[in-house]
């Protein structure tokens, strides 16, 4: 019964967050570098899974943590790191099936071409090109290139161009991927806007 009722309405207390800090330092005093280290590697883990919103998820990843920790007072595990990550592969299946029907990735809308027959579902997609021209003209330049370049390619081909999109931009790598998923994430609420408004 207090299981049941913390989880439904748990929110992050101080207290709780000074035990998840512990529980990751493993026994070492690190003044939160754990944490941050921790929670960077988490935010990468969901971008490389496209996730919309890495930060986020991320968050809730260690917010779950936090929330275990409290309940049981203790997680017997080999290591914090390796638990957040399991915790984190849970959160990523719960965000592939709670994504709005609605909602089609920017890389997707990227690669559709216009189509010579007009089936609703072609004219929907169609639609969704439009938007996200129109949408893409509203964003700054700079914000553009960065955009389109951050998702051009495939494995190899796309890290070399974030890697040297990093550079032109004089951005770390975590510092670029954090900008691309906001930029991303305007972008496709303003796709998702346009297409609706039909």
């Amino acid at each position: 019964m207090r299981t049941e009722f913390l989880k439904k309405n748990w929110t992050l207390q101080p207290e709780s967050f000074q035990s998840l800090l512990e529980w990751l330092d493993e026994g070492k005093s690190s003044d939160g570098e754990r944490y941050l280290e921790i929670r960077r590697r988490l935010v990468l883990f969901f971008d490389r899974k496209n996730c919309l919103n890495p930060d986020e998820l991320a968050d809730e990843t260690l917010n779950r943590v936090a929330r275990r920790i409290t309940e049981e007072e203790k997680i017997e595990t080999e290591s914090a790191a390796r638990y957040c990550f399991i915790v984190a592969k849970y959160i990523f299946l719960e965000s592939l099936r709670a994504k709005d029907k609605n909602s089609v990735p920017l890389e997707e809308v990227i690669e559709q071409k216009p189509f010579e027959d007009k089936t609703e579902e072609k004219i929907i997609l169609e639609k969704r090109l439009d938007c996200l021209e129109t949408c893409a003209g509203k964003l700054e330049a700079a914000n553009r290139e960065l955009i389109f370049g951050y998702y051009y390619g495939e494995e190899r081909i796309k890290t070399n161009n974030r890697r040297e999109l990093a550079k032109k931009f004089e951005l770390s790598t975590n510092a670029l991927t954090i900008r691309a998923c906001r930029i991303r994430e305007k972008l496709q609420d303003c796709v998702k806007k346009c297409v609706e408004k039909d």
